[in-house]
């Protein structure tokens, strides 16, 4: 295998995204039809990036640019050097960094998995000191890296990694799909009323008879996570939490699980399930394992959480207490449960799968890169 020195530049076409306008200072450019990938949506991505929390309107296209199919989306600021490929259509702003591989000379899989094996050390090292860390698109042209000249080379050795990555993916999509039944579950029985035997049971304005419906703040506690900044963190065995989900690992834990976290800043609302101990971070509350259950994890999903500061978001703690919730029969809740558990478990299942596979491909990524390994 011949291996030669490139800039990301003289493998294809690199060029930032682009976006004149944040959602809070243009609502009109928002809510249509074109996807609008923002970094968040790179670092929960996997190989590829078929979801987004954004899209745009006819205007707010004619001020971005639409990149195709097969396009790198780089992170240039927020969380850095995260990547992912496109499976579909979008536009993205100016923190993310497209790169478009000249088939004749890169594999797009190859360079995302170079990014994960080698890159992102090297690139904390061009934005250390910073007030805000950040990647330019000057930076990231100026890093010369080893890569095989044949594209059948690379080819190889992506073919090689995503093998893992579609197991990956694979599980993931078993996991929306049997939270999706869960959810369905309960919106039959708590939103449509369609629960075993309600066709026995008076309704009195709208609450089934031997249920209530009380204020969140009657029955539950918010408490606030605390502050663990990223080069605070010990990797180890307990997941961090923030408003978007698992941020990182910890070697302590802050709550014992199972437990709920509730988004506070930036993913307003937002609700998490943690079976095991986890730290939650400041931009979330959490709800102690004692008062925490499934029912409750899903009925706050629809418990109408909303920012209540347009200019930073976030979820005001007696507004949420403020919110209203069944709070069903004892019979009805403990059957509930018990179709839920086995869900929740196999859940539970594919993610431990997923972390074992990924744990694997990550301990192979490098050696693969470097040549070590050949396949």
């Amino acid at each position: 295998m011949i291996w030669a020195e490139r800039s990301l530049d003289e493998l294809g076409y690199v060029s930032r995204g682009k976006s004149r306008h944040r959602p809070r200072d243009a609502a009109h450019l928002y809510g249509g039809p074109y996807p609008f990938v923002q970094t968040g949506d790179v670092k929960h991505a996997g190989l590829y990036l078929s979801n987004y929390s954004q899209t745009y309107s006819e205007d707010g296209l004619a001020q971005s640019k639409q990149w195709p199919i097969g396009t790198l989306c780089i992170t240039i600021a927020a969380n850095i050097a995260d990547t992912s490929i496109l499976a579909i259509e979008a536009c993205f702003p100016d923190s993310v960094i497209g790169f478009i591989a000249d088939p004749e000379k890169a594999d797009a899989r190859y360079i995302k998995y170079l990014f994960d094996a080698e890159l992102k050390l090297k690139y904390k090292q061009f934005t250390q000191g910073a007030a805000q860390d950040n990647l330019s698109q000057g930076k990231l042209l100026s890093i010369k890296f080893r890569v095989p000249q044949d594209v059948a080379d690379q080819k190889r050795i992506a073919d090689f990694i995503s093998a893992y990555d579609e197991l990956v993916e694979n599980n993931r999509r078993r996991i929306e799909l049997l939270e999706e039944s869960a959810r369905f579950l309960y919106k039959e029985w708590f939103v449509y009323l369609r629960f075993p035997g309600h066709e026995h049971v008076v309704n009195n304005d709208g609450v089934p008879q031997g249920w209530a419906k009380d204020k969140i703040g009657d029955f539950l506690t918010l408490s606030y996570g605390k502050a663990l900044k990223a080069d605070d963190r010990i990797e180890g065995a307990f997941p961090v939490y923030g408003s978007s989900g698992v941020v990182g690992s910890h070697h302590k834990s802050l709550v014992s699980g199972p437990a709920i976290i509730v988004g506070r800043k930036g993913n307003v609302g937002a609700v998490h399930w943690s079976q095991k101990d986890f730290w939650p971070i400041d931009t979330v509350y959490f709800i102690p394992s004692e008062q925490s259950n499934l029912y409750l994890y899903y009925a706050l999903q629809y418990a109408g959480f909303i920012n209540t500061d347009v200019a930073v978001p976030g979820l005001n703690r007696d507004m949420a207490y403020s919110r209203k919730l069944f709070r069903p029969a004892d019979i009805v809740l403990n059957s509930f449960l018990e179709e839920v558990r086995p869900i929740r478990a196999q859940i539970e299942k594919l993610q431990e799968y997923n972390a074992k596979l990924e744990s694997a491909r990550d301990l192979l990524l490098p050696r693969l890169m470097n040549g070590d390994i050949t396949v």
